[in-house]
């Protein structure tokens, strides 16, 4: 078999990245969740779609929603747990979920399986947007340096 070329890509070549940018002590949280962010290895940079493994134990993300993204998820392997403002629900190989920007329904996975679970996430990337995390002392903010994490109150993580 050939190998691909532009525009395809083996999502196997798309380098792992492991960790969180969230500060303690919620990137601990996370636990061992890898990505391989695809869309950004196809030079795409009006959505990202990310193929994420988590293993057990492991979290998406903390539980948020998003004031301007559009998310979805689809289960390619493994069971994972959806846990919403609604309560929670297991998603297993061939479901997906959408969090529709604004719903203010806060949402995560959560691998409590005993087997890694792979799945794919595709979000718009817009200017402005805002994630709340209602359960966590955390937001992030902007100013003219970039990004930063800070409590609900305004202190900075780490500061």
């Amino acid at each position: 078999m050939k190998p691909l070329r532009a525009p395809a890509i083996d999502a196997a070549d798309v380098p792992e990245r492991r960790g969180s940018t969230y500060p303690e002590p919620y990137a601990a949280r996370m636990g061992d969740r890898a990505k391989r962010r695809l869309g950004d290895a196809l030079g795409l940079t009006k959505f990202g779609v990310n193929l994420v493994t988590l293993a057990p134990g492991a979290q998406s993300a903390l539980r948020h929603w998003h004031t301007l993204e559009d998310e979805f998820v689809y289960v390619l392997e493994g069971e994972v747990v959806l846990v919403t403002d609604g309560g929670e629900q297991v998603l297993r190989a061939g479901a997906c979920a959408g969090y529709p920007a604004g719903s203010r329904d806060a949402h995560q996975l959560v691998n409590r399986s005993g087997s890694p679970a792979r799945y794919l996430e595709v979000g718009n990337r817009i200017d402005g947007d805002n994630a709340f995390y209602p359960a966590d002392d955390l937001m992030w903010c902007e100013d003219e340096n970039g990004v930063y994490a800070a409590h609900k109150d305004g202190r900075r993580y780490g500061a």
